[in-house]
C-alpha cells in the first residue's frame, strides 16, 4: 500500500519544551497601510516584467512587523520597498537567528490572482521559527501580509505564461546584543519579486546534472535539516561551486553518516520513477530530520496518488541510482520545489564516473506531474484540495 502523503505542518518538536518567549501569539492585529505612489512607472513595470529573471526585480511594497518581549507582535505596515535601519549588533547577523519561506502568487484565468497551499508556508515557518528558539509568527498574520502586498501590487503578478510573482517572508532577530541566547526583539519582512519560471540555475527546464556531494553534508540528525533557516543556505554555496566547477547545475546531498544514501538536491526534493506506463511507480526520500519538508513534494505525493502511481517513502541508495538508471528498472527522476517547479534530473556525476537517467529528459510520469500541478496552481484545473487561496 502506498503511503499517506506527509503533512508539511506536522513536526516533532512540541512548543511546550521552549521558553515562554518562543510561544506562539495570537494575532488580532491589522496591517496599517502606508500608501505611497509607486516609483516604477507602467512602462518601466512592464518592461521588467519582460525578463525578469529570478529574484532580480523587486515590487514597490514591503511589509514589515515586530515582535518583541514586552509587546509582543505589533507595528504591522505595508509601506514602499526600501532598505531595513539594522544595528550592527543585530543579534540574527551575529547568531543565524534567520529563516525565512518562500511561495508564488500566480495569475488565474479569469485575471484574478491566487496563492498556494499559503497556509502550509506559515506553518512551516512557525516550525522553522521554534527549532531556532524565535517566538512563532502567527498564521494570521503570515496570511494578512501575504494578500496586503499582492492587493497593491497587484499590477506586478505577471501574465505571462509560465511566470509568476514570488514571495519571500524573512524573519530574524533584530535585537541589537551580543548575548549568546535567544534575542528579545525580531522583524518579519515580506517582499515579492516577479520571476521566469525556473530558478535552477537554468533559464530552461532542464534536464539538471547533478554533483554528489561525497565530503560534504546538508545537515545531520538532529541538526537543522527540516528548518528553512538561512545558516542551511550559506553552508550549501562551496559545495554548489564545487558543483558549477564540475559542470553540474545542483549539489547531490547524502546522508552524513555513510554518505551513500540520497537526500536532497540543492533547495529541492527528490522523486524516483521506477517501471513505465501503468506499472510505474515513485519513490522519494522519507523526511527524517534531515530534509527539508517541501510543499511541493507533498503535493506531489497527493497528486500521483490520485493519478493512480503507487507512491512511497523509502530510503534510495545511490549506488542504486546508479545500477537502476543503467538496467533500466529506473526510468525517470525529477527534482522539485516551489520556487523551479518539476524539473527532470538527467545526469549525475561523481569522483568515481557519471550515468544518466532514461535518455535525460522528461519522462511521461514527470511531464504528467508537472503539468497537473501546474494546471491546477494556475487555475487550469478542478481544485478538489482546497489548495488555491484566492487574493480578493
Amino acid at each position: 500500500m502506498p503511503l499517506p502523503a506527509a503533512s508539511p505542518t506536522e513536526s516533532p518538536t512540541s512548543t511546550e519544551s521552549l521558553p515562554a518567549a518562543a510561544r506562539p501569539d495570537e494575532w488580532t492585529g491589522a496591517i496599517e497601510l502606508c500608501p505611497a505612489e509607486p516609483r516604477t512607472t507602467a512602462a518601466e513595470r512592464a518592461e521588467l516584467l519582460t525578463d525578469p529573471g529570478f529574484g532580480r526585480v523587486f515590487t514597490d511594497h514591503m511589509v514589515t512587523a515586530h515582535w518583541d518581549s514586552r509587546q509582543g507582535w505589533h507595528s504591522a505596515r505595508l509601506t514602499p520597498r526600501g532598505p531595513l535601519a539594522v544595528d550592527p549588533a543585530c543579534m540574527g547577523l551575529h547568531y543565524g537567528q534567520s529563516v525565512f519561506e518562500g511561495l508564488k502568487a500566480r495569475r488565474q484565468p479569469d485575471g484574478s490572482t491566487a496563492l498556494f497551499r499559503p497556509r502550509a508556508n506559515a506553518e512551516r515557518l512557525r516550525r522553522s521559527a521554534r527549532r531556532m528558539a524565535m517566538p512563532e509568527p502567527p498564521v494570521g498574520l503570515f496570511l494578512d501580509a501575504l494578500e496586503a502586498l499582492v492587493r497593491r501590487d497587484a499590477a506586478w503578478v505577471p501574465q505571462t505564461p509560465g511566470h509568476s510573482l514570488y514571495l519571500r517572508p524573512l524573519y530574524f532577530a533584530s535585537e541589537p546584543a551580543l548575548g549568546m541566547r535567544p534575542a528579545d526583539e525580531y522583524l518579519f519582512v515580506l517582499l515579492a519579486s516577479p520571476v521566469a519560471g525556473y530558478a535552477t540555475g537554468r533559464a530552461a527546464p532542464g534536464p539538471l546534472r547533478a554533483w554528489a556531494a561525497e565530503d560534504m553534508v546538508r545537515a545531520a540528525p538532529g541538526g537543522t535539516g527540516d528548518a528553512k533557516c538561512a545558516g542551511n543556505y550559506g553552508a550549501s554555496l562551496l559545495a554548489q561551486a564545487l558543483a558549477t566547477a564540475h559542470g553540474c547545475d545542483q549539489v547531490l546531498w547524502l546522508d552524513s553518516a555513510e554518505h551513500r544514501w540520497v537526500e536532497e538536491m540543492g533547495v529541492m526534493n527528490l522523486f524516483f520513477v521506477h517501471g513505465s506506463g501503468t506499472a510505474a511507480r515513485l519513490v522519494t526520500p522519507p523526511l527524517s530530520g534531515t530534509l527539508l519538508p517541501g510543499i511541493t513534494r507533498d503535493s506531489l505525493l497527493r497528486l500521483a496518488h490520485d493519478l493512480g502511481y503507487p507512491v512511497r517513502e523509502e530510503r534510495v541508495l545511490l549506488d542504486s541510482w546508479r545500477t537502476g538508471s543503467a538496467d533500466g528498472s529506473l526510468t525517470e527522476v525529477f527534482a522539485c520545489g516551489s520556487a523551479a517547479g518539476v524539473t527532470p534530473v538527467g545526469e549525475v556525476r561523481t569522483r568515481q564516473g557519471s550515468w544518466c537517467t532514461g535518455d535525460g529528459a522528461a519522462g511521461p510520469v514527470t511531464r504528467r506531474l508537472g503539468e497537473a500541478l501546474a494546471a491546477l496552481q494556475t487555475g487550469h484545473a478542478e481544485d478538489p484540495y482546497g489548495w488555491l487561496h484566492p487574493v480578493r
